[in-house]
């Protein structure tokens, strides 16, 4: 089962279009986990925070840069977290990466056959031999940073790019448009946060069966509600609610996978309230 099949029937099995984060910051922790080893705790919060909230998820989006800031010991780590996802639930592990080709090469093995996951987030800026080893993994998801959620994306990503006279887009547009091209075997999903609605409904006619990562809602100040509305396609599907701090640290006692598991069911339901809605 390819990426987008996986991620569709995972969606519609549990009902649902979020995405938790898993972004663990042992300085967070509630205080019966700050005691151990970092690494320690880190496992042990990740596994509890999957174990309760996997009824109301599309997919985990372990970020890889919280388990290497643990050293050697936080890739054992990473890989304890990973085998703690249930099958059926696809993994999309943040890493942004982006580099030359035989570069690029290994870390697409890396993540896709070294740790089995199901999609990655890569950064288009180097261009298509970059990321041509990434998507010759036709049953695996590649999902291109496009408008990205944090404040300065607009410091390049909002850029004028002239196409003619008359024509001139954003150059997240151009991202969005060039990846359709890029997307022959249909294993390309974008990413466009939260915090642009307007921008993401663009996005969202311009490639309008591609699957969109939709980071930013909570923590980083998007709308849920206008988020959904932009970003699903025509049959309320393909658009992936990530929200990580929200979720991961909405309780700060001995019960946080509880509260955490509550916390994700508001946020599923609130999500299918607002695509019935939209």
């Amino acid at each position: 089962m390819n990426f987008l099949d996986k991620l569709i029937t995972a969606s519609r099995q549990q009902n649902s279009l979020l995405c938790v984060g898993l972004d663990p910051e042992p300085s967070r922790f509630p205080a019966q986990l700050r005691g151990l080893p970092a690494a320690k705790a880190v496992a042990h919060f990740c596994q509890a925070i999957i174990e309760a909230t996997t009824a109301y998820v599309c997919a985990y989006k372990p970020n890889l840069a919280f388990f290497e800031v643990l050293g050697p010991e936080g890739m054992y780590v990473f890989q304890e977290v990973l085998r703690a996802i249930p099958e059926h639930i696809p993994i999309i592990v943040d890493a942004k990466r982006g580099d030359v080709e035989n570069t690029a090469r290994n870390y697409a093995t890396t993540v896709f056959e070294i740790y089995g996951c199901d999609a990655v987030t890569v950064n288009p800026y180097l261009g298509y031999d970059s990321v041509a080893p990434f998507l010759d993994y036709h049953e695996k998801g590649v999902i291109f940073l496009c408008r990205t959620s944090n404040p300065g994306a607009r410091d390049f990503q909002d850029l004028l790019i002239h196409g003619g006279k008359e024509d001139e887009k954003p150059l997240y547009e151009v991202v969005a448009q060039r990846v359709q091209s890029w997307n022959k075997a249909g294993n390309c999903g974008l990413v466009v946060g939260a915090t642009y609605p307007k921008e993401l409904r663009a996005i969202r006619s311009l490639c309008p069966d591609m699957p969109i990562l939709i980071p930013g809602v909570g923590a980083q100040g998007g709308g849920l509600e206008a988020s959904v509305a932009a970003g699903v396609d025509a049959r309320g599907e393909r658009a992936i609610i990530a929200v990580s701090r929200t979720v991961l640290y909405a309780g700060d006692g001995a019960d946080y996978a509880a509260v955490a598991a509550n916390e994700a069911r508001l946020l599923r339901d609130r999500i299918n309230e607002a695509r019935i809605n939209k």
